[in-house]
């Protein structure tokens, strides 16, 4: 830590001198202008950015026929995370074709990309998403949403049999990953940059938060789909309509439990929170029966009805963590008041 002493100016302004270095790295020069924002915490952050504007970053990539093309869209994806506004893919000759296609794949999966400059050696992708026009509260909302939509449909292709609906389901589970990447992207460029939180109205502790729920939400999708995907190995054998029954009301009542931790989420309502802890623990035990009953049938059956059983616990599993976070972000909230 640099150490440095205030000083009086004038008998009534208090200044203090700025490093050498980071003038020099920040390019600032005699009579530029510096912004200066109050934290919550009491400390003060001097930035030489005064217009507000997003931080620029842009993230390099050379590709090759040897590239793996797994990794690359991986690491395409960890850079949109990450935060980068700009993407610039380059190779020393001509671009391999599995390249264009991974690139074609990435901004079809990731929201706001889009390629603005296109040659035979080099693509650009640039975000074209304003961050503060996708609220965080609605993005979370509308994940949530959908995975309470994809779990009462697979449960009703299970009633009905519906291949296709399964596949719907499954098919769905990349909008919750898509939502979860932008969540992901977006709390990284607020812990980033001080200017654009002050925009969104978004902490550093809110950001972390959001982005802890949605990894969470994220992982209930997926057990929508996994349910979906054990009732299409489901689809050619015969349920008796009582297990059918037992599992739907099972699942009911897990979504029950999931959108009562929704509502205390969006409310920072650590009673409710609490209550739904306490309520989430019967679901362990319906599971269990349902897990008995399946025994009674032959091994194929039962693998899945098991597998389905413990996708539905899991969604009161996750329920639960989702209220401790509300009441560790709300505690902690109340503590810096």
């Amino acid at each position: 830590m640099d150490i440095r002493k205030v000083q009086m100016s004038g008998g009534s302004s208090y200044i203090v001198s700025l490093p050498k270095n980071w003038v020099k790295k920040s390019k600032i020069e005699k009579n530029d202008p510096v912004g200066l924002i109050i934290q919550d915490d009491g400390t003060l952050l001097i930035t030489p950015n005064t217009s507000g504007d997003q931080i620029q970053k842009i993230w390099e990539c050379e590709v090759s026929a040897s590239t793996d093309r797994t990794f690359f869209l991986r690491c395409m994806i960890g850079a949109y995370i990450s935060g980068y506004t700009s993407m610039k893919i380059w190779a020393h000759g001509r671009l391999p074709s599995f390249a264009m296609e991974v690139i074609r794949e990435f901004t079809n999966m990731a929201i706001g990309q889009e390629v603005v400059e296109e040659t035979e050696n080099t693509v650009v992708i640039k975000d074209l998403l304003n961050p503060s026009e996708m609220p965080l509260s609605n993005t979370i909302s509308r994940m949530s949403v959908i995975v309470i939509k994809m779990h009462q449909d697979a449960l009703l292709a299970l009633k009905e049999n519906d291949i296709v609906l399964s596949e719907n389901v499954i098919s769905r589970d990349n909008d919750v990953d898509r939502l979860h990447w932008l969540i992901g992207r977006q709390a990284n460029l607020i812990l980033n940059d001080v200017n654009l939180s002050r925009k969104m109205g978004i902490s550093a502790d809110d950001a972390v938060h959001f982005f802890l729920t949605s990894r969470i939400i994220e992982r209930v999708g997926d057990h929508a789909s996994k349910i979906a995907k054990n009732v299409k190995r489901l689809s050619d054998k015969k349920i008796p309509t009582e297990i059918v029954a037992n599992i739907e009301d099972v699942s009911s009542n897990s979504l029950k439990i999931f959108h009562s931790a929704m509502e205390a989420f969006f409310n920072a309502d650590i009673i409710r929170a609490n209550q739904t802890i306490i309520d989430s623990k019967y679901i362990e035990e319906h599971c269990k029966k349902l897990n008995a009953c399946s025994m009674d049938f032959e091994t194929s059956v039962a693998i899945n009805v098991v597998n389905i059983s413990d996708s539905i616990k899991r969604v009161a599993d996750y329920s639960e963590d989702i209220c401790e976070n509300v009441i560790n972000a709300v505690v902690g909230i109340n503590n810096k008041m």
